[in-house]
């Protein structure tokens, strides 16, 4: 029996990496790409095929997707777009280039693959598209303006597609995921880093008491409410093998308590008890 195939980015560490190794164990032929050519080296270290894949540049989408599909005979059943950066700050103080670059990132790179990969399905007949979302792609946080609206867009784009494509044997579901152990805080303190001037914002005692102090804190706790990698793995697993996938899974406490207080709260109050997080 063929093995069944699925293209993740973002494989570097947390979510991604999880899900590479963890679909390998479960019998699906991985192809694990990454944006940093080291780490695919890495991962081909472990037997994985892991082409270079960097949603900020169109070339290695083009180059990624065909390498993948002369490794899997033009097949794909199925790909996890998970590959994402964080741009903490005031909306304020977010210089354009900065925004721009997240989205390239965040939305316009996924939208590339997706738009190569939407044929190769079509002429199969049949996959899955799956895409790891947030909390804050149906929720809003204080200084992450930069990634709420990313993701935010995120959620309006699959909606889109998933109606366009009804009738078509390819679904489209969304991960909606809370804290979540990842290197995400420490790609964030990165970027927040190079592209804030903090110091000269009129948020700066805000940015010294929060964003900086737990940037610049080497040892950090986790969050009460947190869950490692895998509980997203759990979810994408029903995704890609459940004959009749979701449109939306969240995980952790927090994602389903949002989703229930934006449902019933009028917006301000909303706003007040995010505010207090």
């Amino acid at each position: 029996m063929t093995k069944k195939t699925i293209l993740i980015t973002g494989c570097s560490t947390g979510i991604g990496l999880a899900a590479a190794r963890g679909l390998r164990e479960r019998g699906w032929h991985v192809i694990a790409s990454c944006r940093q050519q080291r780490d695919c080296d890495r991962l081909r270290a472990e037997g994985f095929l892991s082409p270079l894949i960097d949603y900020r540049d169109a070339e290695t989408i083009t180059k990624g997707l065909a390498e993948t599909l002369a490794a899997t005979g033009g097949a794909l059943d199925a790909v996890f777009h998970n590959g994402a950066r964080g741009l903490p700050g005031a909306i304020e103080d977010l210089p354009t280039d900065g925004f721009r670059d997240l989205m390239e990132s965040n939305l316009l790179g996924w939208h590339e693959l997706t738009r190569q990969i939407l044929p190769v399905m079509r002429a199969q007949g049949h996959g899955r598209i799956v895409l790891n979302s947030s909390v804050l792609g149906y929720v809003s946080m204080r200084f992450r303006g930069a990634y709420v609206s990313t993701k935010h867009a995120l959620e309006g784009w699959a909606d889109s597609l998933r109606i366009e494509l009804r009738g078509a044997p390819i679904s489209v579901s969304l991960i909606e995921p809370g804290p979540v152990t990842s290197a995400m805080r420490k790609n964030n303190a990165a970027q927040f880093f190079d592209w804030i001037d903090w110091e000269k914002s009129v948020h700066a005692d805000r940015y010294r008491t929060g964003l900086v102090k737990r940037f610049k804190t080497e040892k950090q706790g986790l969050d009460p409410f947190e869950l490692p990698a895998q509980a997203v793995v759990d979810k994408l697993i029903l995704a890609i093998e459940s004959p009749r996938p979701r449109a939306r899974y969240r995980v952790t406490k927090p994602a389903h308590i949002m989703n229930l207080l934006r449902r019933l709260l009028p917006t301000k109050a909303l706003d007040w008890v995010i505010s207090k997080g």
